[in-house]
């Protein structure tokens, strides 16, 4: 019985580890999303897509780093909410998504930043 209450407690957990280690390894340039508790410092932003093309692709590419040259893992469109992490150039650090996927995205197309 103790191993039932046990299994039904770690695998959750350790799914959940693994899956965070997998986007966390996906990106070839990481970034620190860590914020310490009772911060007096804005740690992360948010900010909303916005002036695609609806006649081009309709979407921004999310890559594994600051760069079109970095491989591409989604995609986000007009309207969308990104949390944003930090800058590298016009590349934003962000979270996007149902599952906070991590990630870099153009900041041409992201505003009404909010520290």
């Amino acid at each position: 019985m103790p191993h039932r209450i046990l299994a039904r407690v770690l695998c959750p957990a350790l799914l959940l580890l693994a899956t965070t280690s997998a986007h966390a390894q996906q990106l070839d340039v990481p970034f620190n999303t860590y914020c310490p508790p009772n911060s007096q410092a804005a740690c992360f932003g948010v900010a909303t897509v916005m002036g695609l093309n609806p006649n081009g692709d309709g979407f921004l590419a999310v890559r594994t780093g600051p760069g079109s040259n970095y491989r591409k893992i989604g995609e986000v469109h007009n309207g969308d909410r990104v949390g944003t992490y930090g800058k590298r150039g016009a590349w934003y650090a962000i979270s996007f998504g149902p599952n906070d996927q991590l990630g870099w995205a153009h900041g041409n197309w992201l505003g009404n930043h909010i520290p």
